[in-house]
């Protein structure tokens, strides 16, 4: 059976002076294929600017904006609501024979951006160290769908989940010191295990519903999140989500994917002037398939960032810090 969510996105920044001119660019439309329907997208922008969209070379939605003239704030509500069809059952197991399928895709070179390490989710001497620590988990001693959900137990178990305990640019060795992450981390490391092993994979950016649907019917503040989806042979490309060890279903609302999160952060942009800033950021996730009421004055902060002043010449790359952490 499909389920519906309704999602309200809120985004506001606040300048401690007026600043002269914000261009930004959004990656938060809901996308659309075989098992998820985005049925409708808005986004509201106070003070108000014209929108405009295309969809990247990745085909994720783009919206885009520029508001030239001066403002303390700026608000950013994207609504959406979405269907999402029940995932296909996958078996136990596949053949170990399907390494040499994953061998042929590297030899025409398939998927070469998600075979690849990336600007996060690096081979580091850190990320080699734990795979050494890790040992058959991390090699190619069981087939290759045995070994993702493997792996996902592994990341689950060895790492704690812990909000604000990095940030949205940092790497991940961190991480891997202290055994403490948001689900940007624990995706990251696991991309970059997963690719050492040949497997394409790619970051998925978006929400995940908290509880069973049907538990409350109100809306559940969360911040987005993130997962791993991996490109398995005979069975497509497939979710998993390290950060909870399991699999993408009818929580998981996908957004946009990428090499990394340096490919789809929520909001990406400059703004000119001297002025520090604070962000602000509220998700509602609702089930339901009525869009959430649009109201930009009422917002409870999921969390709150923090940028210093700058230069008044400078143009401020301070629009691109929505951490994705649930």
């Amino acid at each position: 059976m499909s389920t519906h969510y309704a999602i309200r996105h809120l985004t506001r920044f606040t300048y401690a002076s007026p600043v002269s001119e914000s261009v930004m660019e959004l990656r938060m439309r809901p996308a659309s294929d075989a098992a998820q329907h985005c049925l409708q997208f808005e986004v509201d922008l106070q003070p108000r600017a014209r929108v405009f969209a295309y969809r990247d070379f990745l085909g994720n939605w783009v919206h885009h904006f520029d508001l030239p003239r001066r403002h303390t704030r700026l608000a950013v509500t994207a609504r959406a609501q979405v269907r999402l069809d029940p995932p296909p059952e996958r078996p136990a197991g596949l053949d170990i024979e399907a390494w040499r399928e994953v061998d042929r895709w590297a030899e025409r070179g398939d998927h070469w951006d998600f075979r690849q390490p990336s600007h996060f989710a690096v081979w580091s001497d850190a990320l080699v160290g734990f795979a050494d620590e890790l040992g058959p988990l991390a090699s190619r001693t069981a087939d290759p769908l045995g070994t993702v959900r493997a792996l996902s137990r592994a990341m689950h178990r060895t790492f704690a989940y812990a909000p604000n305990t990095t940030r949205v640019d940092s790497p991940i060795g961190e991480a891997l010191a202290s055994r403490r992450g948001v689900c940007q981390d624990f995706t990251h490391i696991m991309l970059a295990l997963l690719r050492r092993l040949g497997l394409p994979c790619r970051y998925v950016s978006g929400y995940i519903a908290p509880r069973a649907l049907g538990e409350d019917d109100g809306p559940t503040t969360i911040a987005t999140h993130a997962w791993v989806e991996v490109l398995l042979p005979g069975l497509g490309w497939m979710g998993i989500d390290p950060t909870n060890d399991i699999e993408a279903g009818l929580r998981h609302v996908r957004v946009a994917v990428g090499r990394d999160y340096a490919d789809v952060p929520p909001t990406r942009g400059v703004y000119k002037g001297g002025a520090a800033s604070s962000l602000e950021v509220n998700v509602e996730v609702t089930p339901g398939d009525a869009l959430p009421t649009l109201d930009t004055a009422v917002v409870t902060a999921s969390w709150v960032s923090e940028a210093p002043a700058q230069d008044e010449s400078a143009d401020r790359l301070a629009h691109e810090q929505q951490q994705q952490q649930q």
